[in-house]
């Protein structure tokens, strides 16, 4: 299969692949729109769980194409230019649609990090819902380095993961981070050896795909929408989707199963 990202179905699970292996796979206009693609696509047919990595050995992905080949590059330089905010806004608008579509789709995303993931790479793994990391890997908030911040939603996001203390840390000095710090900070979840991140995120995925399907996306809205809520608002809604799920019946196939003493199967 041919295309700036790429996507595997595995059974209950989809694989993408994000497919630019010359330029560390990172984002120019045809991955943004091929990101945009694949989330419309997906939301059709949704997978139980989503595992995201990047071509090669080498990187997860470097984050924004800075090249005269990215006609988004080409945009920037125009902004510059006119001094004039509201296409910068449009720009940074258009780039967190790509993204938001994608990692909004109610199915837990896992991102196996088998390489580099530098700016907007990581902006984009700290979205996801889980992180494999290989153990060579590296991670870095580099946009401060060329005069630029995190805006494809990293920063808010990584904030909610790891505290503001640790998040000032990786964004403000724009450090390379090793596997075992970022176990320790929790800025992932798991490390495994070179070149086992996809296997290992494949796996968790079938672990969560064999559950019910209904009960991990209730769990999973409310622990996405918990970053936002204060407490008692999100124990409100914890209620609320528990009541629903419970209505909906999908529990009658994991208690029958249960009391039968067998493996439940739930279907789509």
């Amino acid at each position: 299969m041919s295309g700036a990202i790429q996507v595997e179905r595995q059974d209950k699970i989809a694989l993408v692949t994000m497919n630019r292996i010359r330029k560390e796979n990172a984002f120019d206009e045809s991955m943004f729109l091929s990101l945009e693609n694949i989330a419309n696509e997906l939301k059709q047919d949704l997978p139980r769980a989503i595992v995201i990595t990047g071509a090669g050995d080498k990187s997860f992905s470097s984050g924004f194409d800075v090249s005269p080949e990215n006609p988004l590059v080409v945009d920037i330089l125009k902004i510059l230019n006119s001094n004039d905010v509201e296409p910068a806004r449009k720009l940074i608008d258009r780039i967190r649609k790509a993204v938001d579509g994608f990692i909004s789709l109610p199915v837990p995303i896992i991102a196996a990090i088998n390489g580099l993931a530098y700016g907007g790479g990581l902006e984009l793994a700290v979205q996801c819902d889980l992180r494999v990391m290989d153990q060579s890997a590296q991670l870095c908030f580099s946009e401060v380095r060329l005069g630029l911040m995190p805006d494809w939603g990293g920063g808010p996001y990584l904030t909610h993961l790891v505290g503001s203390a640790i998040a000032s840390d990786l964004i403000l000095t724009a450090r390379t981070v090793e596997a075992q710090e970022a176990l320790k900070m929790g800025l992932v979840n798991r490390v495994v050896e070179k070149g086992e991140s996809a296997d290992e995120a494949l796996k968790l995925a079938a672990q969560i795909a064999q559950n019910g399907p209904k009960a991990v996306r209730h769990a999973l809205a409310v622990i996405r929408q918990s970053r936002e809520l204060p407490l008692e608002k999100a124990l409100e809604l914890e209620t609320k989707m528990a009541a629903d799920l419970i209505v909906s019946g999908e529990c009658m196939h994991g208690i029958t199963a249960f009391m039968e003493n067998k493996t439940p199967e739930f279907p789509d």
